[in-house]
């Protein structure tokens, strides 16, 4: 039995794949000098404050990012009675930026879009909308940070 658990104990020290966990903070080595935003105000004020969470003073890089956040919520279902029972909401934002220490200008475009149910309140279904929307937002936020680091350390 003590050979066993010997044995088994160092084959797991022996096999290990000596995977690292990413330190997310030493990848951002950005700093965000200026955001400019249009399109729908709550859609730019989530992202542009995700965005800031990610600038580090004294970064490598110093960038300038002009972003279009665009929402749109269109007709999902209906039922028999010409009722609308579910909506679609598409979050759309088109990135541009640029290194100032480079004249070229670096474009990207994300989306994301979800349903939701329409319900028997009005304010809950309002709810519904806020939450997700916010949802969306956020979880699009973290795929333009991703691929803002990504590109910056590739270039």
């Amino acid at each position: 039995m003590k050979n066993f658990t010997s044995i088994l104990i160092l084959a797991i020290f022996i096999t290990s794949c000596g995977f690292k966990v990413v330190d997310r903070s030493r990848l951002s080595n950005f700093e965000i000098s200026e955001i400019n935003t249009k399109g729908d105000k709550k859609v730019g004020y989530i992202i542009r404050n995700k965005l800031m969470l990610y600038s580090s003073s004294g970064g490598k890089e110093l960038i300038s990012i002009n972003l279009d956040g665009t929402k749109k919520k269109i007709v999902r279902e209906k039922n028999i009675k010409n009722e609308i029972t579910k909506y679609q909401i598409s979050i759309i934002a088109d990135v541009k930026y640029s290194l100032n220490n480079k004249e070229k200008i670096y474009q990207f475009s994300k989306s994301k879009t979800a349903d939701y149910n329409v319900q028997t309140k009005i304010s809950d279904t309002l709810n519904n909308e806020k939450r997700l929307i916010k949802l969306l937002t956020e979880s699009l936020a973290q795929e333009i940070v991703d691929e803002l680091i990504f590109s910056i350390n590739a270039i």
